[in-house]
């Protein structure tokens, strides 16, 4: 059984990336799935792929679901259609378009085939991921939530106590040790 590793670019940005290494007899829901996964999406929206070529440019539409839309041609739905059948050359390429009012695009490319699965992965399968994604509905902070939680609770924004600040002189003040300093260099 063939095993193809995808690389997920966010189109934005393609330091980030993820691979994703599914069976070719999986179908592209799995796909779809995964990649959401992959970028901490929720799967509240509609989506589609696209088959393309070398150019990103959008070829055969393999979707979520039939949108009520205007088609070139019918689509494919990704829950029949299996990822092998829609590879036509070495590094296929497709384009994947999630949440239509936002409007979030991915580039995917075939970047290995290998004949041998990893009994240690459940497929597909999450095998690397670079960069900090983006966040689906606003910014991801790269401390996240519990640093918020440590600032908010010891309030990091005062200065602590026990530290002084000098003068344009070197002299201390603020603090209750000022003056000891003369009183240490004599013993």
């Amino acid at each position: 059984m063939a095993i193809l590793k995808f690389r997920v670019y966010f189109e934005e940005d393609e330091s980030i990336y993820r691979d994703i290494a599914i069976r070719h007899t999986q179908k592209f829901s799995e796909l779809h799935e995964t990649i959401l996964k992959a970028y901490e999406f929720d799967s509240k929206h509609k989506a589609t792929f696209f088959r393309s070529n070398d150019n990103w440019q959008q070829g055969r539409e393999i979707t979520l679901e039939v949108y009520d839309k205007p088609y070139k041609a019918p689509p494919l739905v990704m829950a029949e259609t299996t990822i092998g059948s829609e590879i036509k050359i070495p590094n296929q390429k497709f384009l994947y378009l999630y949440d239509f009012n936002k409007n979030w695009s991915f580039l995917i490319e075939l970047i290995n085939v290998s004949k041998e699965e990893n009994p240690k992965l459940s497929y597909p399968a999450i095998v690397r991921a670079e960069g900090i994604g983006p966040s689906q509905y606003g910014t991801k902070g790269l401390l996240g939530e519990k640093f918020a939680e440590v600032e908010e609770k010891y309030d990091l924004s005062q200065g602590a106590d026990g530290f002084g600040e000098k003068d344009a002189d070197g002299e201390d003040y603020g603090t209750e040790e000022a003056g000891t300093e003369d009183s240490n260099e004599e013993l």
